[in-house]
């Protein structure tokens, strides 16, 4: 990964509240990163695939992304990532309230690379995303596309 650019992150999250807390936490941590926020997985496939009002987005080096949004949902989404030859080298974390193992083992089976239910707790949450923050951006190489 070349630390000297920021780390491009794609939000996928209907939830402003949930959204709002994820980048409150990134913001706060120390990785200099670039937040994209999507609300649906229409918007989040056209941004992806660099698609009409989407053409100059930058491509996210990690996806966060929920299950349970309107018009396509997070599962459609990752299938679609994961089998487009564009796409599927993003890591794809899902970020869900569902803790559901039918979910968790649907998501590795598309091929996420992790799946983390959220905590209703807003305490556990911002530790949940610095976890996240400090595992994904100081321990793991990410692909440099």
């Amino acid at each position: 990964m070349n630390k000297a650019r920021p780390i491009e992150i794609l939000i996928v999250e209907d939830n402003l509240g949930d959204a709002r807390l994820v980048q409150e936490a990134l913001i706060d941590g120390q990785i200099h990163n670039n937040l994209s926020h999507l609300e649906d997985g229409v918007e989040a496939l056209a941004f992806l695939r660099r698609q009409g009002k989407y053409a100059d987005s930058p491509r996210p080096d990690i996806v966060l992304l929920d299950l349970n949004m309107p018009r396509v949902d997070g599962r459609q989404v990752l299938v679609e990532m994961k089998h487009d030859p564009d796409l599927k080298e993003i890591p794809v974390v899902a970020l869900t309230t569902s803790s559901a193992q039918k979910d968790v083992e649907a998501c590795y089976k598309a091929g996420a690379n992790a799946y983390i239910t959220k905590p209703v707790d807003f305490e556990a949450f911002m530790n949940v995303i610095k976890t996240f923050d400090q595992f994904w951006f100081s321990v793991v190489t990410l692909p440099n596309d």
